[in-house]
């Protein structure tokens, strides 16, 4: 008898999911230098807590942050071209904003230590994606196989 898998290579429910995530970040990261869409567009700072710039008037951003976003965004829709790395992306990228959300409660948001920069919304917007990013890579980064009569 032969096994296959369930599903192909590409086009699984991992790997599409890895690719909306990336396209998400990839939109944030554009949207985050479009005026009017970012509020306080004309304070965004390269880096630093001093850039009072927000996307969608809550989300603090600064120009690295953006850039953060667009990079995050091309390795999940090029890393989502394979099961394993889809699959990677949503675990090990979900653990990196686990870290970003803790990294964000502990810092002195008026301190150096806030280059990215980050605010309460973004720390618990990281803690969300966090979370949600290792569930999808976990439950669909599971591989099914199923036996051919």
């Amino acid at each position: 008898m032969t096994q296959q898998t369930a599903q192909t290579t590409t086009g699984s429910n991992v790997q599409k999911a890895a690719l909306a995530v990336g396209a998400v970040f990839l939109l944030v990261g554009v949207l985050g230098f479009v005026p009017g869409i970012t509020t306080n567009y004309s304070s965004m700072e390269f880096a630093g807590h001093e850039s009072e710039a927000e996307l969608l008037g809550i989300f603090q951003v600064s120009i690295l942050h953006n850039i953060v976003h667009l990079l995050f965004g091309v390795a999940g829709v090029l890393m989502a071209r394979t099961f394993g790395g889809a699959r990677n992306f949503l675990i090990w990228g979900g653990a990196v904003y686990l870290l970003l959300w803790v990294y964000g409660l502990v810092i002195d948001k008026d301190s150096g230590a806030n280059f990215v920069p980050l605010n309460s919304a973004d720390d618990w917007l990281h803690f969300v994606l966090g979370v949600g990013m290792i569930a999808l890579g976990v439950l669909l980064g599971k591989r099914t196989t199923s036996t051919t009569r």
